[in-house]
């Protein structure tokens, strides 16, 4: 009998591109592999939940690191910074994981069915085995992919079902507040959103507080609290990432990137750049490269 890890393999093996990630045409359901060990990746995550079937892999978020590996689910609930790296994987047993975007009006509606309660357990990450019928129904999703015809009528159901089965499993808990409409981290989402779409620009805080409804003092807080970070911060961090994806990616130099993601001096990108990624632009674009050409 077909296994999830066997549907996932044979789908990632047949649409693997040089990235490892396919997007699948199920909207926010994606497969990861990977074939040797990976190096350090900052990202700020969207929530989500990636479900490892191979390898092992470990992210860190402040100072909490997280090892997760085959039969364990990681679950993010907040808009976070996160640094991952796969450490276990080879050409015999890829680091292979379906990664599942989390969608806070599915939760809304389910945990409004389900009668759950507001958690006030926090933690925006975690990792708990995976539940049993959290892997039927990703199998069930992963079948579809094999019938075209069906995607339209059942894919809608089955990821609403896999939802279910993360709320009503160890992770609902953690999840519920994604769907609760006026919570903190609902009001701090909406500016998130603004400034995932903006941050090339100059966003003030008072701005950002206007649009999650919240005296800029009281932002300011729940901010920090569901992501770690400071507005300032997170817009920063987004930059960062932005710019070094141009360079890698794009082979943009480092000053045309650094305009690109909005920032007005060289020197200042400079100095966040090596604080965050350890290397000035320059020589990381380098040593991109160099890694690339040895794969």
């Amino acid at each position: 009998m077909t296994t999830l890890l066997d549907a996932v393999r044979r789908y990632a093996e047949h649409h693997a591109d040089g990235t490892g990630q396919v997007q699948t045409p199920i909207p926010g359901l994606t497969t990861v592999r990977a074939t040797a060990p990976s190096g350090l990746v900052h990202a700020i995550s969207r929530p989500l939940a990636c479900l490892v079937l191979q390898g092992a892999k470990q992210v860190t978020m402040g100072p909490q690191s997280f090892a997760f590996a085959a039969g364990d689910s990681l679950l993010i609930t907040a808009d976070v910074p996160t640094v991952s790296q796969i450490t276990r994987a080879n050409v015999a047993a890829p680091y292979l994981s379906l990664v599942l975007a989390l969608d806070p009006a599915v939760i809304a509606e389910l945990a409004l069915q389900m009668r759950a309660v507001l958690a006030t357990d926090a933690a925006p990450v975690r990792v708990e085995p995976t539940d049993a019928e959290v892997t039927d129904a990703a199998l069930r999703l992963m079948r579809l992919l094999d019938r075209p015809a069906s995607l339209p009528v059942l894919q809608a159901q089955l990821v609403r079902e896999m939802h279910y089965w993360l709320l009503a499993g160890r992770h609902g808990a953690a999840i519920r507040r994604l769907g609760w409409p006026d919570s903190h981290a609902a009001r701090v989402a909406r500016a998130v959103a603004v400034l995932r779409a903006e941050f090339a620009q100059p966003l003030p805080v008072e701005h950002l507080a206007a649009v999650a409804g919240m005296s800029p003092s009281s932002f300011h807080q729940h901010f920090r609290a569901v992501t770690s970070l400071s507005p300032l911060q997170f817009q920063k961090q987004l930059r960062l990432i932005e710019a070094r994806r141009l360079m890698q990616a794009e082979g943009k130099t480092a000053s045309s990137a650094a305009f690109a993601v909005g920032y007005e001096s060289v020197p200042h990108f400079t100095r966040d750049y090596g604080r965050m990624f350890g290397l000035p632009p320059v020589r990381d674009a380098e040593a991109a490269r160099r890694t690339a050409r040895r794969r």
